[in-house]
């Protein structure tokens, strides 16, 4: 079997002497593939057509000084490595040379073999840089807004505050229940931000218990505690230029709460066992599925924090207010995950659909992305039909919704329509429930007033409030 062949690595040699230029070329031909050139215009227009992996640079250059040539390389080509070489054994000249950002510093006449452990070193570490840079680039791609399936009104609301505040560093705050993809989101924002070149730094607060949660948020130093057996870099210093996600906001007690203030305010914090403060460049994205409002009423929540953090906030609907979004999502997922999976695409029978849209999904966006991975699994041939549901959604989940089925199946009634009728009775259930209190209402439903207010524009209820009755009327077409 013939093996594949690795390509050779490419060292642009930069020096004004014919003879450095032919001597390092014999010296790396077995090993390297060699371009050499006497001037630094040369260089560079070998460089702007990405002909070298590493260079290696004189730095005494006629009509231009080395170090103003590596200035130009690292300014034009930030992650190209810059080996110089100079005759001048003078340790101020490679001082300037490293503080300007050459990889390594190699004297004239130079050992082969220092020569090439150093060009080793310089190529793996540029190819690894390569690597996490089109992973960085790829990753933040996949959270690109584009990616993320949200026709209903409500979810195209999120994207237009997504895109206002993703370049700024203003504190977000998204709430919605489980599954609603509270993360996705945020790495939303992060990912549309200039903070996007380094990693979002994610901590949920609920999986960390409260007596730890201080340590890995803002690192310890050794000895400050028992099993404190050498400094810890805490989470904020992690993200330090970067965005911190910190999920499950209100799970963190009191204790921390006040210093989580202290940093928003401040911009600085103590490690534990630490004297002198540290300061940073962060920006917070929390989230929560909790009631805020209700948790500051008993005592659970800051007050000043939660006005700290709720900059702008972001509420995402439940599945439930979001049928627009259903279809698109189960296509969404039956692309993704055969592909994941290495499977055939498999159809969806229009009943399954139907069932689909009448379960109330308590968990969201996650329940429906974990039941199309089943259905795909377990389901036998190339169709999903209703008996591969579980029972819950084959009955309708309590709903009532066998009327309308019964009414699409039979041709009486559009899909669209069924799925209006359906949350119009549910809104109007709601109202009656909560005596026409939209705000109640909205957290009945799990969703937002000002959403409420609009689905119940667009579905055309109207309050006793505003027209004397309770009453539907139908939609425009």
């Amino acid at each position: 079997m013939e093996s594949v062949q690795t390509p050779q690595r490419r060292v642009l040699i930069v020096d004004d002497e014919p003879g450095v230029r032919e001597s390092l070329r014999m010296v790396l031909k077995n090993a390297y593939e060699t371009v050499a050139v006497s001037s630094a215009p040369e260089a560079f227009s070998q460089l702007s057509a990405g002909s070298a992996d590493v260079v290696l640079l004189d730095i005494v250059m006629p009509g231009i000084d080395g170090l103003q040539v590596l200035e130009e390389i690292r300014a034009r080509h930030p992650a190209m490595p810059v080996v110089m070489l100079t005759a001048t054994k003078t340790v101020k000249t490679a001082v300037t040379a490293m503080k300007l950002g050459a990889f390594d510093y190699l004297t004239k006449p130079f050992d082969v073999d220092q020569l090439r452990v150093v060009l080793d070193k310089a190529t793996e570490k540029a190819a690894l840089v390569r690597e996490v840079e089109a992973l960085r680039t790829e990753v933040g791609r996949r959270y690109q807004l584009d990616n993320i399936v949200g026709r209903s009104p409500a979810m195209q609301d999120v994207f237009r505050t997504v895109l206002t505040v993703a370049p700024l560093k203003t504190t977000v705050l998204i709430t919605g229940e489980s599954g609603t993809g509270k993360e996705r989101i945020a790495k939303a924002i992060h990912y549309a931000s200039p903070r996007a070149r380094k990693p979002l730094v994610a901590l949920n607060c609920a999986a960390i218990p409260e007596t730890l949660l201080e340590s890995e948020l803002f690192g310890h130093e050794r000895g400050s505690f028992t099993d404190a057996h050498a400094k810890k870099l805490g989470q904020f210093e992690l993200a330090h230029e970067s965005t911190l996600f910190l999920d499950e906001i209100a799970e963190m007690g009191a204790a921390t709460q006040a210093k989580l203030l202290r940093v928003l305010e401040q911009g600085e914090f103590l490690r534990v066992g630490g004297q002198r403060p540290v300061r940073v460049d962060v920006r917070i994205i929390a989230a929560t599925n909790r009631d805020l409002a209700a948790a500051m009423r008993d005592g659970s929540f800051r007050p000043d924090l939660y006005y700290r953090l709720n900059v702008v906030a972001i509420p995402l609907p439940p599945l439930r207010a979001r049928r627009d979004d259903l279809v698109p999502l189960v296509r969404h997922f039956v692309t993704l995950k055969t592909g994941e999976m290495g499977i055939a695409e498999k159809t969806i029978r229009p009943e399954v659909v139907d069932a689909l849209l009448r379960y109330s999904w308590p968990g969201n966006v996650r329940e429906l992305e974990n039941l199309i991975e089943r259905l795909l699994v377990l389901s036998e041939g190339p169709t999903v039909t209703l008996d591969d549901l579980p029972e819950a959604l084959r009955e309708g989940n309590g709903h009532g919704g066998g009327a309308l089925r019964d009414e699409v199946l039979a041709g009486h009634k559009s899909l669209g329509v069924a799925v209006g009728d359906f949350e119009r009775d549910l809104i109007l259930e709601t109202l009656r429930q909560t005596d026409f209190n939209q705000t109640r209402a909205a957290q009945k439903l799990g969703t937002t007033r000002r959403i409420l207010k609009y689905r119940m524009d667009q579905l055309g209820i109207q309050t006793p409030e505003r027209e004397g009755a309770l009453r539907p009327r139908a939609p425009a077409a």
